[in-house]
């Protein structure tokens, strides 16, 4: 700019004197302020943002696709500024497709070697940049009110900026000066403008007169004059800055509330332990069409809920201001979440797509009242639409700082460049230009190559140009290691990264996601799932959309992870999201993901450094596939297009969703949601079409499981219930078994039961011509379910993913049908079974065979090619730990009689020695096979060398048929389990040794069978995929550990950490000591949480001491787990405030998250003494068992996620805690029995019965309860088929008193509707039965009585069978009834009897009390000898039954008694009598035994 700097008057005229030079001889020169010759120093530079193009000689800059593109116009003068000089530019043109307009400023980076980002407020490294009406400081606001709003400039409006002699800022508008902006610029800088938002085009002005420090100017005013060509504009903002000025926040407020900055500013005192009582209003009414905006300055992390805002009538001088604004019942309406409320009632439960509770510091919040009375609201300028469209004319603002808002400020700009940047994201995809844009890929140019972006983590650094991150200093810090790519991602186009380096020092690694925030605008916070909005991320095998877990059990632990491995992220044209690893797809994470998101990494604990991969295969994303990595065999339905246009509506339940075009459908968060996902046929069925769909995802959380069935209701009219069964009207359903018209049952037990099918099996729905309903399992019919459904009326097919169920698809198979409805009698193929392993190579029978087997197809089929004997076949390796092997039956000979048998034997095939022809000396059968250990299933029966073990095992192998699959498995556990077409039949032997191979006898009509399942590749290291299981170490390496500690086969215990200790990360009125084995509060009598730095490692109990408690205070110790690491964790003032991973036991209660989900459980923590020691310990199921004083307290959390970490809270009395040594024999909870899921639908309306499930009779003698024990020994005896019981570990429940006094169980209990009281059955074992899970959930916890009944052994099978009280007494057994037993009281008709008339059923007695329903008139005793022992007992059973109310009659007891009756009841009432037919239903055995 030296060059000319004065400018020329003409082409023959001296220099002029002074700015802009005379008029000389040889022309005339333009007037003050101009120069026809600009020089270089009123040119832009030619290096500018990647959109600009120059013009005119480089004083013109245009931003290209104007209606595409926001930013990336950033220009730059092409020399620096002279001290004085104004740099002005000429805004020409602008749109309004955006927010925003113009930023201007000065910068000290050299243009010519810049990195130019998308725009101005991106610039670091000394810049200051004009925007709106803030002023930035390397991308920093510095000054929130200064000048003239740039964004309200219009076309031909001027803007310049000056540096002078004494290193200021100043902003010049139309000539106007604005008055200084910053101070202590460098010497040397250069003017920055960028084309952003509105502003399109401008033009550089010759330079203009600066200010002159010789002048004597008062402190400039905060808004400028405006030019007499604007007095218009002028008198506006005038009136809207004096009513700005008016604008505050009124004196008269919450009881909790400070205000300060000239009272524009409002703060809750006491954030941390006070949520409410932060009311604050306006102190005057808004004006008709005035903005009231404020700013979200200050958040807490520690409650639920945040900032409201809304108007309400009432002057805020005569208002007594309630505790929350939404208490309000008069003249108040209130934003609250994403939600409107009038009068503190709900009126709009959804009024915008975006929630206050989402919000975070920066944001901005308006509203204004419309002069047509509507209120309108505003989130970060974006106009929310009318929230009611009528207001009362004179109307205050109000805020309501609540839960986690803790600090606002009113704001005058309401464009301001932080939340215009979001926004324009969100336009930019939402602009018809930008939708066009994505429409058409084809003619835009390919975008460039995916880098990670400069502006980075403050521990991160990007290298070998932006290709890798990493962090420089990793063993010294575990976060802050955020990188995010250098643009957004297209749809469909995968973002992966290779893990390069890796460090041991820390818990936790890398985590990967996505973000619709653009990183040159980003405040990275220290780890990605702090982020509050609009992030989604995997962590670990969990899924977190901002900062909440949304899926628990996604896919593979990134935590596990090694160099070498990649893992990736895909964003899909329909939305989902989905993951990859090691180039496999974890299925999809997320739904609804908005287009234009960034790709996150976050270099997390031991993830040092990661280098983006190119041109990676990975594998297809399937359409069908859910959340997890769960396998769909080929023969599952595909994404083509089958031969019928059926497909799933679009219309459906609020969890349920759609995808694969329509024929998959899905139920969203399957393990926190259990209903509300029903869909619906997109068009009504065809007389003899059959609607087919097959279940491909179940999971075992839930009781119940899927129901289908039609429905005469259009889609369009269906108002979508929880469940299908709530609907009265037109609708006929298949639950369980049971056929329900209306919400009623019509008949039971239906042919089928839909509770009991699995992974990969068909269930087909068809009307026929008659109106007669059917329905196909597997392609077979069921026969009519029900008859007379409207011939004239439409019938749609309905699903309900309930229960169990998560997902189904629509077969090819759907379609029209034969009317004879003629079904092949063979199963089609159904999908893998779910516990099948990862890919690899198939699995492969042994060349080792019997003499009538032939191997074919390289090994994978085997054929028996005569006789029915000698055709046992193995597996060529051992089984590994979950690994299943499993086959397919090709071919059956119906001649002969037997089934196929499976089962796992020690024997290698090789070192069976020779038979007498020279081949193996195999036997001619399984069950023969005894040279070594062997555990065989054949029929229902299970045998260990031959001798039997059980009996009713599963389901038969006698009715397998071609295409059955079947499978056999071995435990982590140490069991053994089969599978038949991909369900698990549960345990079939226990104690399993480790080198088991998988033999099969191809006996009587099976003939041959193929292999299905595969092995795991063995991949050498760091490019093996990641496995669960593989960090815990070798089979050989658990060999040694058992050798070491003295134990082998099913004792196997948990190898345990050498030393405990806490993590230094804890409540701040913590002192650790004793080497870290110590904790102590010091202060007050909270922020005394402690966390044990190692995380709880399966069957170890971890134990604590109380070693001293402060009696001044209440309440006492906390103890729990949390499952997010703990390294990260700001800790709050109480565990009870953890509101993510967090299950603790506080008091009697277990809470998770901070809701109660069980109370009364095991004794009460606030109780105990100095010197109790508490222990916590997983089983190998994920159960949490508590241990007091080294008493197993049962289960109080199941299927805890893992890894997680030991929480104590030395809150209230207790001060100081000591962590005890573990003890290795306490460490192993093997073959003991662990307390069960409790159902969601257990928990919904009321308490369940405080658990502690027993063991079953092959416990350890140290764990078990030896009254129970005996029970279950009797139980055994009975020979009762074991589908009619529970499976472990609700299997049973004893009520001695040791164990009914451990658990605290209080003596009665309240049930039904209306709730009447019952006994606990003390000093009985209780078995529980299965019973139907609707009736459980809805009927039996909500509405029924419960009562008991006593009876006698030989009556248990026949009541059992029938289901219902009543039944004969063939006895099964050889019981010696006691001498001089009376007869009578429950006994049963004898077998030769007459059976009772239909209309007259014999009467029932019950009673609430089991005192008098065991007694030895009403329950018989018999004498057993235990098979253990060899003792002599006497037992006496009863049943527990649910009783519906009002169907019986309560009286005086009619038995004759030898003790007096139970007297907490009235002797009136103590006898139940009921003839009514389903009046009870079973509910458990009870087992008494002396």
């Amino acid at each position: 700019m030296a060059a000319g700097s004065g400018g020329s008057g003409g082409s023959g005229g001296a220099p002029g004197p002074g700015p802009g030079g005379g008029g000389g001889p040889g022309g005339s020169g333009p007037g003050p302020g101009s120069g026809a010759g600009l020089g270089s120093g009123g040119e832009l530079h030619p290096r500018t943002g990647r959109l600009v193009s120059l013009s005119a000689c480089g004083r013109t800059a245009r931003r290209q696709q104007p209606g595409q593109e926001f930013n990336h116009g950033l220009v730059l003068s092409r020399e620096p500024l002279r001290d004085g000089r104004v740099f002005t530019v000429r805004i020409d043109r602008k749109v309004n497709s955006w927010s925003g307009s113009i930023e201007i400023g000065v910068t000290a980076l050299d243009p010519s070697v810049l990195d130019f980002p998308s725009s101005a407020t991106g610039l670091k490294g000394g810049s200051w940049v004009v925007s709106g009406c803030s002023v930035l400081r390397d991308g920093r606001s510095v000054l929130e009110e200064y000048g003239q709003d740039l964004d309200q400039l219009g076309e031909g409006d001027r803007v310049g900026v000056e540096r002078t002699v004494a290193g200021e800022l100043r902003l010049w508008v139309n000539g106007r000066d604005c008055g200084v902006a910053a101070t202590g610029l460098p010497t040397r800088v250069w003017a920055v403008v960028d084309l952003y938002g509105k502003c399109t085009q401008i033009t550089v002005l010759p330079h203009e007169p600066g200010f002159s420090p010789s002048t004597p100017i008062p402190t400039p005013p905060l808004e400028p004059s405006a030019p007499p060509e604007d007095s218009a504009l002028a008198e506006q903002g005038t009136s809207r800055d004096e009513d700005f000025a008016s604008m505050e926040l009124s004196e008269v407020c919450g009881t909790l509330i400070k205000l300060s900055n000239n009272n524009k500013t409002a703060e809750r005192r006491r954030p941390l332990d006070e949520f409410n009582n932060g009311v604050v209003m306006t102190n005057r009414p808004l004006h008709d069409n005035e903005m009231f905006e404020i700013r979200i300055d200050k958040l807490v992390d520690k409650w639920s809920g945040s900032i409201e805002i809304g108007v309400t009538t009432h002057n805020p001088n005569n208002l007594e201001y309630p505790a929350t604004m939404t208490n309000l019942q008069s003249g108040t309406i209130m934003m609250s979440g994403c939600g409107i409320l009038t009068n503190g009632k709900g009126t709009r439960r959804e009024y915008c797509e975006f929630s206050l509770d989402e919000l975070q510091e920066g944001d901005h919040i308006g509203l204004t009242r419309k002069s047509n009375a509507a209120l309108h609201f505003f989130i970060n300028g974006i106009d929310q639409g009318v929230a009611t469209p009528l207001t009362p004319p004179v109307v205050y603002g109000v805020v309501d700082l609540y839960g986690m808002a803790v600090k606002v400020t009113i704001v005058h700009n309401n464009n301001h460049s932080d939340r215009l940047r979001r926004n324009n994201a969100i336009l930019r995809a939402l602009s018809p230009e930008g939708a066009l844009r994505r429409a058409a890929p084809a003619a835009q140019a390919e975008p460039e190559r995916l880098l990670f972006h400069p502006n980075c983590g403050q521990k991160a650094a990007i290298t070998h140009e932006g290709r890798t991150a990493l962090r420089p200093h990793a063993t010294d810090d575990f976060n802050h290691g955020v990188v995010l790519s250098s643009r957004a991602l297209r749809d469909g186009e995968v973002f992966q990264v290779r893990i390069d380096k890796m460090v041991d020092k820390w818990a936790g690694s890398i985590e990967i996601g996505v973000t619709t925030h653009n990183p040159a605008y980003l405040q990275l916070p220290s780890t990605m799932t702090n982020l509050r909005s609009g992030t989604w991320m995997m962590t670990g095998n969990g899924v977190m959309h901002n900062g909440t877990t949304i899926l628990d059990e996604y896919g593979h632990n990134l935590d596990r992870l090694k160099a070498g491995d990649t893992v990736g992220v895909v964003r899909r044209e329909d939305g989902t999201l989905h993951f990859f690893v090691n180039g496999m797809t974890q299925g999809p994470a997320a739904w609804n993901v908005p287009p234009g998101v960034y790709a996150v990494v976050d270099l997390y604990g031991q993830a040092a450094q990661a280098t983006i991969v190119d041109d990676v295969e990975v594998t297809p994303v399937p359409e069908p596939l859910p959340e997890g990595n769960n396998q769909v065999s080929p023969s599952s339905p595909s994404s083509g297009a089958g031969g019928s246009d059926l497909r799933f509506h679009q219309l459906h339940g609020s969890n349920a969703v759609i995808t694969n075009g329509g024929r998959t459908a899905l139920r969203h968060n399957c393990r926190s949601e259990f209903n509300d996902a029903i869909v619906i046929s997109n068009r009504a069925l065809r007389d003899g079409e059959l609607f087919e769909i097959v279940i491909q995802k179940m999971v075992d959380r839930w009781s119940g499981s899927i129901e289908a069935g039609v429905t005469a209701i259009r889609p369009e009219d269906l108002e979508f219930p929880n469940t299908m069964t709530d609907i009265d009207y037109d609708t006929w359903m298949l639950s369980g078994t049971a056929i329900m018209q209306d919400g009623n049952t019509m008949r039971n037990n239906y042919g089928c039961d839909l509770d009991a099918l699995g992974t990969g099996a068909r269930i087909g729905m068809m009307r026929t011509s008659k109106g007669d309903l059917h329905y196909f399992i597997n392609g077979q019919d069921q026969g009519a379910a029900c008859s007379g459904l409207p011939p004239g009326k439409e019938v749609y097919a309905v699903v309900d993913l309930y229960g169990q169920c998560v997902q189904v698809s629509i077969t090819n198979a759907t379609g029209p049908m034969d009317n004879s409805l003629a079904t092949s009698n063979t199963a089609t193929e159904k999908s893998f079974p779910l516990h099948s392993p990862v890919a690899g190579v198939a699995h492969r029978f042994h060349s080792i065979c019997g003499k009538n087997v032939t191997l074919e197809e390289e090994g994978t089929r085997a054929v028996r090619a005569a006789g029915y004997a000698h055709g046992l076949v193995f597996s060529t390796k051992e089984l590994k730990t979950e690994e299943v092997f499993e086959v397919k039956v090709e071919e059956l000979d119906e001649k002969w009689a037997g089934s196929l048998r499976i089962g796992l034997t020690t024997l290698a095939p090789g070192e069976m020695g020779p038979g007498a022809g020279g081949g193996p000396g195999l036997p001619p059968s399984l069950p023969e096979l005894r040279t070594k250990t062997t555990w065989v299933v054949s029929s229902c029966e299970v045998r260990r060398d031959g001798l039997l073990q059980r009996m009713n095992y599963g389901r038969n192998l006698e009715r397998l048929g071609v295409g059955s699959r079947v499978g056999i498995r071995r435990g982590a556990d140490d069991s053994m389990h089969i599978l038949v077409d991909g369900e698990d039949m549960g345990p079939a032997a226990t104690g399993i040794a480790k080198n088991v191979w998988a033999v099969l006898d191809l006996y009587g009509p099976v003939r041959s069978v193929s292999v299905v399942s595969s092995t795991r590749l063995e991949e050498p290291e760091g490019t093996q995929p990641p496995s669960p299981s593989s960090d815990t170490g070798s089979e050989g390496d658990e060999d040694d550990e058992d050798e070491e500690h003295g134990l082998g086969g099913q004792d196997q215990v948990a190898i345990i950490p050498t030393t405990l200790e806490f993590l230094e990360n804890h409540g701040k009125n913590i002192l650790l000591s004793n080497g870290n084995r110590t904790a102590t509060r010091v202060a007050s009598y909270n922020q005394g949480i402690v966390v044990i730095s190692q995380p709880l490692v399966p069957q170890l109990l971890v134990q604590v001491r109380i070693d001293f408690l402060n009696r001044q205070w209440t309440s006492s110790l906390v103890l729990g787990v949390i499952t997010c690491p703990p390294e990260r964790l700001n800790f709050p003032a109480s565990a009870c405030a953890l509101k993510r991973a967090a299950w603790l036991l506080r008091g009697r209660g277990v809470f998770h998250n901070g809701l109660k989900i069980c109370e009364k459980f095991g004794p009460n923590l606030d109780t105990c003494p100095e010197g109790t020691i508490l222990g916590l310990q997983l089983d190998s199921s994920g159960g949490l068992h508590l241990h007091v004083n080294g008493m197993d307290q049962g289960v109080a959390v199941p299927d805890v996620p893992q890894p997680c970490h030991v929480l104590v809270d030395l809150y209230g009395q207790c001060e100081q805690v000591t962590i005890v040594s573990p003890e290795p024999g306490a460490a192993s909870l093997k073959n003991t029995g662990t307390q069960g899921d409790m159902e969601k639908a257990d928990m919904v309306d009321g308490i369940k019965e405080s658990l502690c499930w027993g063991p079953p009779p092959t416990a350890s003698p140290l764990k078990s309860c030896e009254y129970h024990a005996l029970c279950s020994r009797f139980q055994e005896l009975l020979l009762l088929p074991e589908d009619y019981f529970m499976p472990p570990p609700k299997r049973s429940l004893c009520y001695c008193e040791s164990c009914r006094k451990m658990r605290g169980d209080e003596a009665h209990r309240r049930r039904g509707e209306p709730p009447r009281e019952y006994a606990l059955p003390f000093g009985w074992c209780r078995f529980n039965l299965r019973v139907n899970p609707h009736l459980e959930a809805g009927t039996l916890t909500k509405k029924w009585h419960m009562a008991y009944h006593g009876s006698n052994v030989a009556a248990i099978r026949r009541v059992l069978d029938r289901g219902e009280l009543g039944a004969g007494t063939a006895s099964i057994l050889s019981f010696r009834p006691l001498k001089g037993e009376p007869r009578g009281g429950f006994e049963e008709p004898g077998e030769n009897c007459a059976p009772p008339r239909e209309e007259q059923p014999p009467p029932v007695l019950l009673s609430p009390s089991l005192q008098y329903a065991g007694a030895e008139t009403l329950a018989s005793k018999v004498q057993f000898r235990d098979p253990k022992f060899q003792r002599t007992h006497h037992a006496q059973v009863a049943f527990q039954v649910c009783v519906r109310p009002g169907s019986y009659t309560p009286g005086p007891p009619s038995a004759v008694l030898r003790e007096p009756p139970d007297p907490h009841f009235s002797p009136a009432e103590l006898e139940w009598v009921t003839k009514e037919k389903g009046a009870t239903l079973l509910y458990a055995l009870l087992v008494r035994v002396e």
